[in-house]
């Protein structure tokens, strides 16, 4: 089952797929460390070479997350961060733009006290192209994946190491957009993946769906997203980022001038090594 209306995310695929190349995806999580600074970082970041973008809504238990995103997603929430804002950001980036995907990441539980109804209006208003909620699985699937998919988003869902072939057709069922690949097991940022291990992993989630895969969870540098681009469709890097977001704050976790430049230096850096990846035609 897909959306019920062409998305942006089939879109860039398919641009990248004529291209010839993998594709960037970014994470970094919304309001943080401010949300003036977190607009300028989210604007910034297709000229920077990313090709999607998720942006992560800060919730009080986020728990797939490893620290660097637990501490992003605190930051955030102590300025304030809501869903509501997190929304009205997305439509102040898509004002500007109106071709780069933009995937919401997190939790059910703010979009549950949000309403669902009323926040995939807002969201699909919003230009909100899909959504990755982590803890909502394929048997709960009538909450927020089908509603979802009627009312033109993709809904993502993950695959991980532990997915075997048994489980993976119910994941895949309602699955649009793309395929999240779990590198690892466990949390965000907590290990290196085996770019061998993840290849061979993406081929057989391949046997089983049309859909690009995108892998993600422990990438952090250009060499380790270029290694892994070359057996994906996409490769995520989140804690990379919001680590840089963290590293360039002052003495009181204010955002500084480097803060915005950190992080675009980094997602060129990433980017250069995920173009310069050779697809197979």
């Amino acid at each position: 089952m897909t959306s019920s209306h062409p998305t942006r995310i089939a879109a860039r695929f398919a641009s990248l797929a004529a291209e010839g190349r993998p594709g960037l995806v970014t994470f970094i999580t919304a309001g943080d460390p401010d949300g003036v600074t977190s607009l300028d970082i989210l604007k910034a970041l297709p000229g920077a070479g990313a090709d999607l973008i998720e942006v992560g809504v800060p919730f009080t238990d986020p728990m797939a997350d490893g620290p660097a995103i637990q501490a992003a997603g605190l930051r955030a929430l102590k300025a304030g961060q809501t869903l509501a804002k997190t929304l009205a950001m997305v439509a102040q980036f898509r004002a500007g733009d109106a071709a780069t995907p933009v995937i919401l990441m997190g939790y059910y539980n703010p979009i549950y006290v949000y309403g669902v109804d009323r926040f995939l209006a807002d969201a699909r208003a919003a230009g909100v192209d899909g959504l990755i909620i982590v803890d909502l699985p394929p048997e709960e699937d009538e909450e927020l994946c089908l509603p979802a998919l009627k009312a033109g988003l993709d809904f993502i869902r993950l695959a991980t190491p532990t997915t075997d072939d048994k489980r993976l057709p119910a994941v895949l069922r309602h699955t649009a957009g793309f395929v999240y690949y779990v590198s690892i097991t466990g949390i965000t940022g907590a290990a290196t993946p085996d770019a061998g291990r993840v290849s061979q992993a993406v081929a057989r989630i391949k046997q089983h769906t049309d859909l690009p895969v995108a892998v993600g969870f422990g990438v952090k540098t250009p060499e380790q997203a270029a290694a892994i681009a070359a057996g994906a469709d996409a490769v995520v890097v989140g804690s990379a980022l919001v680590e840089a977001v963290r590293a360039s704050l002052d003495e009181t976790g204010a955002a500084t001038p480097r803060t915005v430049s950190d992080v675009v230096q980094l997602v060129q850096g990433l980017a250069a090594a995920v173009r310069g990846v050779a697809r197979a035609a």
